[in-house]
């Protein structure tokens, strides 16, 4: 069985390709400059095995999926990905999973420029732990607290299928494993977004944090809400929970002044994703959610809590 020290030194320390890596893995930290006039996004998620991911989940799935629900957190943000670190706890090492988890981890690190920078491996029930820094225009990135009454409700691609992944498996379970995170979407949303955020525990429950942080209420249109043909098929079956409530979508749901109609357009049709406006940011607080003849839904669950 290869040591800790040995697993670090083939899997865990690539090739410097970042010119703000001064020291990257291998010392008790690593040391970066953030170029001048540059904020710094900091974000942590852990994913444990039976919670986040199936025991059993394809191990390039989980190196993947750790590190695309934190590049999720920093599109939100409007940040470029650039530096992560890693936490990896196994309960013993099997060598071709390590390897097959590295293959999913740094496909998806190559593909954004983002490089890994440190971490820690130790002995226990399998979880996976990634902080990832980005970077954004000093004072131009994107929070939950900018939306205003008047503004239009978005989402990007489609909801529910993750969720119905975890419930059903099959042709859904791509959804669930490889989860797409929409940096190049927040990066252009500068500028043309008042808020944002990625939905992870639900859109409805994601909204609402938007809409409490800015003082805010929306009306979301039920029947507007973007679903996959497969979703479609089995809706009259299934209902509407996994796409307003199920989570692990890792879309973007943002918001923006009606004159930003063009914009959307242009950027969904420039990146090749859908965008999809569901609602509007109205005056007072709290979501009503709307069935397609304009009358208030009940809302049953709001989204996915650790503790609930």
């Amino acid at each position: 069985m290869p040591s800790e020290f040995n697993l670090i030194r083939e899997f865990f320390t690539p090739p410097n390709s970042r010119p703000d890596v001064r020291l990257g893995v291998g010392d008790d930290a690593a040391l970066l400059a953030p170029a001048a006039g540059k904020d710094v996004a900091l974000t942590i998620d852990t994913l444990a095995a039976g919670t986040h991911f199936a025991a059993d989940a394809p191990a390039d799935a989980v190196g993947h999926k750790c590190l695309a629900v934190s590049l999720s957190d920093l599109a939100a943000m409007g940040a470029a990905p650039a530096w992560v670190t890693l936490a990896l706890t196994m309960p013993r090492v099997e060598r071709a999973w390590v390897e097959a988890f590295c293959g999913g981890f740094y496909a998806l690190a190559r593909r954004f420029n983002v490089q890994l920078v440190g971490g820690d491996l130790s002995r226990g029930a399998l979880s996976v732990t990634v902080q990832a820094a980005g970077l954004v225009d000093a004072g131009r990135g994107l929070r939950r607290d900018g939306a205003c009454a008047g503004e239009e409700v978005y989402v990007s691609g489609v909801l529910g299928d993750a969720a119905l992944g975890l419930e059903r498996g099959g042709e859904f379970r791509r959804a669930l494993h490889w989860p797409q995170p929409r940096v190049e979407l927040g990066l252009a949303l500068a500028g043309v977004a008042g808020a944002c955020i990625d939905v992870s525990d639900g859109l409805l429950a994601d909204l609402g944090h938007v809409l409490r942080c800015s003082g805010v209420g929306a009306e979301v249109m039920r029947g507007a809400l973007p679903l996959s043909a497969a979703y479609r098929e089995i809706l009259a079956e299934t209902g509407w929970t996994a796409a307003l409530a199920g989570g692990d979508d890792y879309e973007l749901c943002f918001t923006a002044h009606p004159k930003r109609r063009t914009d959307v357009a242009a950027l969904a049709a420039e990146l090749k994703i859908p965008l999809t406006r569901i609602g509007a940011v109205t005056q007072g607080r709290g979501l009503r959610l709307l069935d397609e003849n304009g009358d208030v839904l009940p809302v049953a669950r709001a989204g996915y809590e650790h503790f609930s």
